[in-house]
């Protein structure tokens, strides 16, 4: 049956009027659409109210990934021709990044670029598939260079005109930022954490819900375009994951006690999804995931899921449609379109119980 999965009935017109183009003043005011997949039900809340609406007795696991702010622009050392880089991870050699950069086909090897008035040069020393692999040459350390002459790698579909910006581009650095980043590592945000705040967290808490952390240093594999028609066809960009000990223990735990789990974000449940719970360490484990999940895969570990709206045709969509049914969440996504969400990256959230 899968197998008979096409791209294009996955797609839905999309008003560009409802892609977010900048975040809300204050996180916890977004929009929070919540669907029963029993009932088939779709309602309409505010997110700060989520506390009331995660089953007490739940685990809710988070994906505390920090953004890097890896986008470069700067220009080439040889001609003056600017240049654009998005620095993706470091290889196995330290000074070594796997890269994505524009018009790469003309680049020869050997190019050396220069950005932030000299205190960072690259040098293309690779390809490998559409990706570059550059040199770095700073001093100091790479994390404090890139805080200073780095911007936030925003997806592409965040433009904003001068005139708009107004000091927007200022505020990524810490509104595209989950309030619990602390792994330096992700070249995008893992969005459905955005909505949080300290005091939505601590009413949580109170509540008696449960809160871990997880790391999925969110790469090029989750928003990687889907380009074969077949989507059993498409293959996943491996991301690295880590589940530390007391998160593991938490899982198990709640497992036994017959505690739901609640994935925040499709990062996680990607994760959650790609371990079994039954022999998970409780002293943690670390991997790579290529997990993909679509229309047909079973979840064995998340019961409820909290996400963003997502591009169509993208992996994010299918996860989604996976969890709900494809049919739910197209009348969902109906809806959210009418009643105008904000949508992707800094939009309003779904809950899926």
């Amino acid at each position: 049956m899968t197998d008979s999965l096409k791209l294009k009935d996955f797609d839905f017109q999309l008003p560009e009027s409802l892609i977010a183009q900048k975040p809300l003043n204050i996180r916890d005011q977004s929009k929070l659409m919540v669907i029963d997949r029993k009932s088939g039900s779709i309602k309409h809340e505010i997110f700060s109210r989520i506390p009331h609406l995660i089953p007490t007795q739940s685990l809710m696991v988070f994906n505390n990934t920090k953004v890097i702010p890896s986008k470069l622009n700067g220009h080439q050392i040889k001609n003056g021709r600017p240049v654009e880089i998005l620095l993706i991870r470091k290889t196995s050699d330290e000074a070594q990044w796997e890269s994505l950069i524009k018009g790469l086909k003309k680049l020869r090897l050997g190019t050396e670029m220069v950005f932030g008035n000299g205190e960072l040069k690259a040098i293309l020393t690779g390809r490998h598939e559409n990706k570059a692999i550059v040199k770095l040459i700073y001093a100091g350390s790479i994390d404090n260079v890139l805080s200073r002459i780095g911007n936030m790698p925003l997806p592409p579909y965040i433009r904003r005109k001068a005139n708009e910006d107004n000091g927007l581009s200022g505020q990524d650095k810490e509104k595209y930022q989950t309030i619990f980043a602390s792994h330096p590592g992700a070249i995008a945000a893992p969005t459905a954490g955005l909505h949080f705040t300290p005091r939505i967290i601590e009413s949580l808490n109170k509540k008696g819900v449960d809160t871990a952390s997880l790391t999925l240093h969110v790469g090029i594999g989750t928003f990687q375009p889907i380009r074969t028609e077949i989507i059993t066809e498409h293959k996943m960009q491996p991301e690295q994951f880590y589940i530390p000990e007391e998160t593991s223990k938490a899982l198990i735990k709640a497992r036994k006690d017959l505690k739901k789990i609640v994935g925040v974000g499709s990062t996680v449940t990607r994760v959650l999804e790609s371990v079994e719970l039954s022999r998970l360490k409780s002293s943690g484990s670390s991997g790579w995931t290529n997990r993909f999940i679509y229309p047909g895969s079973k979840f064995k570990v998340v019961d409820h899921l909290l996400t963003n709206f997502h591009l169509p045709k993208s992996t994010l969509y299918l996860l989604v449609c996976a969890f709900a049914g494809k049919k739910l969440i197209m009348e969902a996504y109906r809806e959210a379109i009418l009643k105008k969400y904000r949508f992707f990256s800094y939009g309003d959230a779904m809950l899926i119980l």
